[in-house]
């Protein structure tokens, strides 16, 4: 009986879909950083989503306007959106456009540091996810020597 209730358990959960892939979740994200195009990149992430220009709540900061490397470009994000459930990060100019994305519960502080890889000077965007409202500021950043093999 034990074996029956149990193989009842393990359908109902895989029924219910609660069980998690990290495969499956692995390859989902893997495509984004794969993608080419800033703007194939923005459909495949947000499809017909509005992206909302916010320069108030969304701040960019270690950021420099000259990255003398672009092998090791600092940026911290921080933001006072309410229920922010992600942030990316991404450079327009970059090979991959994609540099970063960071899954966050609403019940933390919204602070983010990385260090970014730039091909050559260009926009870096960070899109801020926040009650199902998704928020963009942009910043330029001129770089001095190519951080991305070239």
């Amino acid at each position: 009986i034990s074996h029956i209730l149990s193989l009842g358990a393990y359908s109902l959960t895989l029924a219910s879909g609660i069980l998690y892939s990290p495969v499956t979740t692995a390859k989902w994200l893997k495509k984004g950083f794969t993608l080419n195009q800033y703007d194939e990149t923005i459909a495949y992430l947000f499809s017909d989503k509005k992206l909302i220009d916010n320069h108030n709540k969304i701040h960019i900061s270690r950021l420099p306007r000259v990255a003398e490397n672009g092998a090791v470009v600092p940026i911290k994000i921080n933001s006072q959106f309410d229920k922010i459930t992600k942030i990316y990060i991404l450079v327009i100019n970059n090979p991959h456009p994609l540099s970063a994305e960071f899954f966050l519960t609403p019940a933390v502080e919204a602070v983010v540091s990385a260090r970014l890889k730039m091909a050559k000077t260009s926009e870096v965007i960070v899109i801020v996810e926040a009650d199902g409202k998704l928020y963009r500021k942009t910043k330029k950043v001129k770089v001095s020597i190519n951080g991305c093999g070239g």
